[in-house]
């Protein structure tokens, strides 16, 4: 018999190109993954990968292994999801994948409530810009700023916030509206909303510093750097920061949460759903 762990490790490999990019997903070394992966190739006496200099590239064979090997991942991840169904108890841990800006701004504060009415849950919080996978247990629930296509997840609107212009008060007030200059998003957020209607705003006024981290632009903006398109739920309560009508109609964003319709109904996940829903309220 193989061993499901090097063919785990081999399947995930396979999915994300990289020993860096597949020790990150399974949270071990890069060296624990290449180990499972030559482990595999001697138990089955086949060559699965061509080792690069910045990546594996799959054989033939690899390929072929690779897909009879995902379908026996999502057989696990199934069993696994109807073991945590089968919970009674409302404990255990209970991950949360959201987008950086909501997990530290709305989420963690909450946490100490949520932990003084229900001690034996355990929360992992991701804070993350990319879109855990639900289905491979990446997260048991995560927070979208956009309706989900991926089947198996049941998805509910639990909010929206909108974003508008800050900056610094002195900076409003000694600069005038031509000498603007903005903060925005770097390139891998150029197709957000928020973004675009930056640029719209901005109507080629200079674009001083780009990130891809809310905090730091919203840490230039108090800084008077420029101004930012900040979420109402980080500019409004931060008397360093101030507000500023772009005069144009100003955008938001839809926040839905999401579950597997495995775990649904698992207490501990139907109580942290309701802690979410509340969080979101709050703000």
């Amino acid at each position: 018999m193989l061993d499901w762990n090097d063919l785990r490790h081999f399947v995930v490999l396979a999915r994300e190109g990289t020993l860096s990019a597949a020790a990150r997903t399974l949270g071990v070394d890069h060296a624990t993954v290449a180990r499972r992966v030559a482990a595999l190739e001697k138990a089955t006496a086949l060559k699965l990968v061509d080792r690069r200099a910045r990546n594996y590239a799959l054989t033939e064979d690899g390929r072929r292994i690779a897909v009879a090997a995902s379908a026996m991942e999502e057989a696990a991840f199934s069993v696994e999801r109807a073991t945590q169904a089968a919970e009674s108890r409302i404990c255990g841990e209970v991950a949360i994948s959201a987008p950086p800006s909501l997990a530290n701004a709305l989420v963690a504060p909450r946490l100490v409530d949520l932990k003084r009415e229900h001690p034996g849950i355990f929360i992992k919080l991701i804070g993350e810009r990319r879109s855990a996978s639900l289905s491979r247990r990446e997260a048991d629930l995560a927070l979208r700023l956009s309706r989900p296509t991926e089947g198996g997840l049941f998805a509910r609107k639990i909010g929206h916030f909108g974003f508008s212009l800050y900056g610094a008060a002195s900076y409003l007030r000694e600069t005038p509206s031509h000498a603007f200059r903005f903060i925005a998003y770097d390139e891998s957020m150029k197709d957000a909303p928020q973004q675009q209607w930056l640029e719209a705003v901005a109507d080629g006024r200079e674009i001083v510093m780009r990130s891809n981290d809310l905090e730091n632009q919203a840490t230039a903006a108090r800084a008077g750097l420029g101004l930012a398109a900040l979420p109402h739920f980080l500019g409004d309560g931060d008397p360093r920061l101030e507000r500023h009508e772009a005069g144009r109609k100003e955008i938001g964003r839809d926040v839905w949460l999401l579950v597997h319709r495995d775990l649904r109904r698992v207490p501990a996940v139907r109580v942290v759903m309701a802690f979410l829903v509340d969080c979101l309220k709050a703000r």
